[in-house]
């Protein structure tokens, strides 16, 4: 089981993954959304902001998240690290409910870059 610190690490690499990106991932990075990553096995939340091309602002609160972002994601703390990682397909957890996001459809429609 990934630990709190494994998953901070994972989230500071996609920040950093996508502040270097470009093109068509840079395009659809680029909202300006609250984004909350609920970590299920360890009971807690990352709470942050999707804005000019990153996630900032990223901290961490016990249990569900204290109000609703505008993305939501939920995954345990494995899964976010070998999505990180490249090891597993968004895609495909997502279709098998190993990983839940939500978002507005327009939302949805501008990440499916990132994913």
């Amino acid at each position: 089981m990934a630990t709190l610190d494994q998953c901070r690490a994972a989230l500071d690499r996609l920040a950093q993954n996508m502040t270097t990106a470009d093109g068509n991932v840079r395009s659809a990075a680029a909202l300006d959304r609250s984004l909350s990553c609920r970590i299920t096995d360890l009971d807690v939340t990352f709470l942050g902001r999707l804005a000019d091309g990153t996630i900032r602002d990223v901290t961490h609160a016990p249990g569900p998240p204290p109000g609703r972002a505008e993305i939501r994601l939920a995954m345990s703390g494995d899964d976010l690290v070998a999505l990180v990682d490249g090891r597993l397909n968004f895609a495909r957890a997502w279709g098998s409910g190993r990983v839940r996001l939500e978002a507005s459809l327009r939302d949805l429609l501008r990440l499916r870059t990132l994913l």
